[in-house]
């Protein structure tokens, strides 16, 4: 006897709990998603660089607090002060694109 399946794919999943694409609970749930985003890939590339925050606040000319909050989606980060995170802090290039 076989059982039934109830698994669902990340996008039916996310579909049901903040609706489809378009409506403002899902563009909400998807603004949230892409600061999360940024901190968690400001993180990974510090780990890999080696960094603490500590070491990265004094590149970039900020503090660890500030860091922290960045990373763990507390606090936004003006495009600005990201650039310098970036290339400052990091020795990367930021690039920013919009699709429409």
């Amino acid at each position: 006897m076989k059982a039934k399946s109830n698994l669902k794919t990340l996008d039916q999943f996310v579909d049901e709990q903040y609706g489809k694409k378009g409506t403002p609970k899902r563009d909400n749930f998807e603004k949230g998603y892409e600061s999360f985003k940024i901190g968690f890939l400001i993180q990974q590339a510090r780990l890999e660089r080696g960094l603490t925050q500590e070491e990265l606040a004094q590149k970039c000319g900020t503090n660890k607090g500030y860091i922290s909050k960045i990373e763990n989606n507390i606090k936004e980060v003006r495009i600005s002060t990201l650039q310098k995170i970036v290339e400052l802090g990091l020795g990367g290039q930021l690039k920013l694109s919009i699709t429409l």
